[in-house]
């Protein structure tokens, strides 16, 4: 057995009815055209329902996350671990007919009921569902889609994309992998008896208590650099206010990250009901644009977003006078693309959003401002955020915070550090540029879209998420169906907030990250200088 790291563990102890800690990917594809174009016929179901268990067969060698379940320790002592498992493709992969020509907004709907059931812990973390009977492209092409379910405990955003990266293939005909053998597979065993298993659970305790204890002068010491560049940092941008406000100049911006939340909507306990919508975005447009004010992708994503949510909140109220601040999950995987066998990887960056200001230029010169701040923050954070500590006691001691936190609905009473969840991963089959995105094919169907549906927690009901895919950046919208059902509206704001974004490219046309003098060598320099690369996304 091969014990879970302690934050890939909390996911299993903190997963309530309420708040499911899977996540998810909404696959829109279309199959070949010399399928039948009649989708209403569900005897075509087997058929592609066993072509896609067929391709998942041919690639489970590379996949250990969907080879293993858990495993439990005797009285519930320390964290469970993962055992190897063949997991029966019939019952994780089933099919879903819908009714004849089903819309988006149909789909969306069942997807929205399956994500807030539970998966079984008695077989590995994972569903797929395949979906027929949807209306058929725009020249009678037969659409498909394929929700995929996998729990947070076996794995983060970078490694199901780094699973999607081996699901999928560069053409219609499925590649030749080379497949390492499943039984060259090695995992620790624990003793046989529950004696033998708790002496060794008790020992791999004492070995993190120890790593932890080696860690913390270390992490003190770090923690002191920190408060200490704080301080300075404070003192020496408000002398810098003071002696600019004497010489009669405006004070440069700062975007603190410190203040807390507004309290909204958004900050309650979960419900068991959840919402979801989608919408997709031009990427080479998205490229264009972010390119104009030296942007990256997550940055453009992020005033996307503020517009939407500004533009919901007026409509809905109350919005707030302080910026709505959104949680970032950032991966700490080492390179672009996640280890299809590494567990959670990942922070969290807390950023401003701007949702206060009502021009456009000025949320976003808040925004990008508020992220370089938030970058500096990050590499120091991260080095104290370990993925793995000791676990003793651990089990109960969540499994009973999280049913109360839900119960007594702490969120409502306790300060708010976050409104909402963003994140961006990089899709599968990225190339340097829009233009070098290649079309990728699920056994044999084209790959359409690829909507992630992430997961939400009890203070922060709505999480949107996007991923890229050949010509669209695609984005997620998951909420609490009772504090945000109107999930299609925001998506709609969305489309609204990026027609913003490329009028602001228009009135301007040139980077505003630095306000101040650095504008006025950027206005001379402008024509002469071409946007920055794009750069790989971090969360």
């Amino acid at each position: 057995m091969t014990p879970l790291a302690g934050l890939d563990a909390s996911f299993l102890h903190l997963e309530t009815a309420e708040m499911p800690m899977h996540a998810g990917v909404l696959y829109l594809l279309e199959l070949p055209v010399a399928e039948p174009a009649d989708a209403a016929n569900s005897s075509d179901s087997p058929d592609t329902l066993a072509g896609l268990r067929a391709h998942i067969a041919s690639r489970l060698p590379l996949l250990p996350m969907l080879r293993r379940r858990l495993s439990a320790v005797p009285l519930n002592l320390t964290n469970p671990g993962w055992v190897d498992a063949n997991p029966d493709l019939e019952a994780h992969i089933v099919g879903v007919q819908l009714p004849a020509d089903s819309s988006m907004a149909v789909l969306e709907a069942r997807v929205a009921l399956l994500h807030a059931q539970l998966l079984e812990r008695s077989r590995p973390l994972w569903k797929f569902t395949l979906f027929e009977g949807l209306e058929a492209g725009p020249a009678g092409q037969r659409r498909v889609a394929l929700y995929t379910q996998l729990h947070h405990a076996a794995a983060d955003g970078p490694a199901a994309a780094a699973m999607a990266e081996l699901l999928l293939d560069p053409s219609t005909q499925p590649r030749e992998l080379r497949l390492p053998p499943v039984q060259a597979q090695q995992v620790a065993r624990l003793p046989a008896g529950v004696a033998g298993q708790l002496s060794t659970a008790l020992a791999q305790q004492w070995q993190q208590t120890l790593q932890m204890a080696k860690a913390l002068p270390a992490a003190a010491s770090t923690l002191g650099a920190m408060a200490a560049k704080t301080a300075a940092g404070l003192a020496g941008n408000t002398l810098q206010d003071w002696l600019a406000e004497a010489r009669g100049e405006p004070a440069k911006e700062r975007v603190s990250q410190v203040a807390l939340a507004p309290r909204t909507r958004l900050n309650v306990s979960l419900s068991a009901r959840r919402s979801f919508s989608t919408v997709s975005l031009p990427l080479a447009e998205l490229d264009r644009l972010r390119g104009v004010h030296r942007a990256s992708l997550d940055e453009a994503l992020l005033f996307i977003c503020a517009g939407a949510l500004r533009r919901y909140f007026v409509k809905h109220g109350p919005l707030p006078s302080s910026s709505l601040v959104a949680a970032l999950p950032v991966s700490v995987a080492e390179g672009t693309v996640g280890a299809v066998d590494a567990g959670t990887q990942a922070s969290i960056s807390l950023l401003s959003l701007g949702t206060q200001l009502t021009d456009p230029a000025q949320r976003l010169a808040h925004l990008l401002s508020a992220s370089a701040t938030a970058r500096r923050q990050r590499a120091t954070v991260e080095a104290l955020l370990p993925n793995d500590f000791p676990s003793l006691g651990l089990p109960w001691l969540l499994q009973a915070g999280a049913v109360l936190y839900g119960r007594l609905h702490a969120a409502e009473k306790l300060p708010a550090l976050a409104n909402l969840l963003i994140s961006i991963v990089p899709g599968p089959g990225a190339g340097p540029s829009p233009g070098h995105r290649m079309p990728l094919y699920l056994a044999g169907a084209r790959l359409l879209a690829h909507y992630p549906v992430a997961s939400i927690v009890h203070g922060l009901a709505l999480h949107i998420s996007a991923q890229s895919t050949a010509d669209t950046l695609d984005i997620g919208l998951l909420a609490c169906g009772q504090a945000l059902p109107e999930t299609a509206e925001l998506a709609a704001y969305m489309e609204t907030a990026f027609l913003e974004f490329q009028l602001l490219s228009i009135a301007s046309p040139v980077p505003i990250r630095k306000p101040g003098r650095a504008t006025a060598v950027a206005l001379k320099s402008a024509k002469k200088r071409p946007g920055t690369k794009p750069r790989p996304s971090s969360g």
